[in-house]
């Protein structure tokens, strides 16, 4: 079960890892960058951008893990969860990329998403507490 979830850990770290560099390198980031200025109704779509990316993972994260019996046991369970997170994950890096490339004068919300997902770590509570809020 740990070699498992340490399978899932490194993908984690991946996805994270590879957000992280690209803000540290793409990102030229200094205290006026991490301000944002006043936003007009034009730039309110990259303000949905990480609203629209948490609602999203978190609604298909959780469509795919009610497909489980909840019956199986934790390491039954634990393949659906990994595609499950994969997805999630992929949702979350895929828009604080987008703000990064699109508009980086809105970098901070990017730097947020990425919190957001280095919070998201799997663990095997984690993993345990997740498929009890879904049944």
């Amino acid at each position: 079960m740990k070699e498992k979830i340490k399978v899932l850990q490194t993908i984690h770290l991946a996805i994270c890892g590879g957000v992280i560099i690209a803000y540290a390198t793409i990102g030229k980031f200094s205290i006026e960058t991490l301000k944002i200025e006043t936003i007009d109704s034009s730039e309110i779509v990259y303000v949905l951008i990480p609203v629209m990316a948490f609602v999203l993972s978190n609604f298909l994260f959780k469509m795919q893990l009610k497909q489980v019996n909840p019956k199986q046991d934790l390491l039954e369970k634990l393949p659906v969860y990994q595609t499950a997170s994969v997805i999630r994950w992929a949702i979350l890096e895929g828009a604080a990329f987008a703000l990064l490339f699109i508009k980086p004068d809105f970098m901070v919300l990017g730097i947020l998403i990425i919190v957001y997902l280095l919070f998201l770590r799997p663990t095997e509570e984690r993993i345990t507490v997740d498929f009890e809020r879904i049944v």
